[in-house]
């Protein structure tokens, strides 16, 4: 049994641990900055052209969980994006999201 409250982003299918995002492109920085709703809030520094802020959305969440296999699932032309990351857990994803 966990000791870690899972907010409502975050959820845990037999692939994986789907996150639910809020992307704000275009920003002068890419940095988690909270949660709207149901959602973790992302602002990207990348434009929304030609995949732009998609792939630094995917880049970002590499290098902040440490893992290579992260897919976008839905969103690719939308701000509400949802991705699944794999060989990581959801307990693993909440702390290293929330590492500096």
């Amino acid at each position: 049994m966990s000791l870690i409250t899972i907010p409502e982003w975050i959820l845990h299918n037999s692939e994986g641990v789907v996150l639910k995002l809020q992307i704000q492109p275009k920003t002068s920085y890419t940095k988690i900055v909270g949660t709207i709703g149901d959602r973790l809030k992302i602002r990207i520094a990348a434009p929304p052209v030609d995949g732009a802020a998609n792939k630094e959305l995917i880049c970002f969440l590499k290098k902040k969980l440490k893992i290579k296999n992260i897919q976008l699932l839905r969103g690719e032309k939308t701000k509400f994006k949802d991705v699944i990351c794999r060989n990581i857990t959801t307990e693993e994803v909440l702390i290293m999201l929330k590492s500096d």
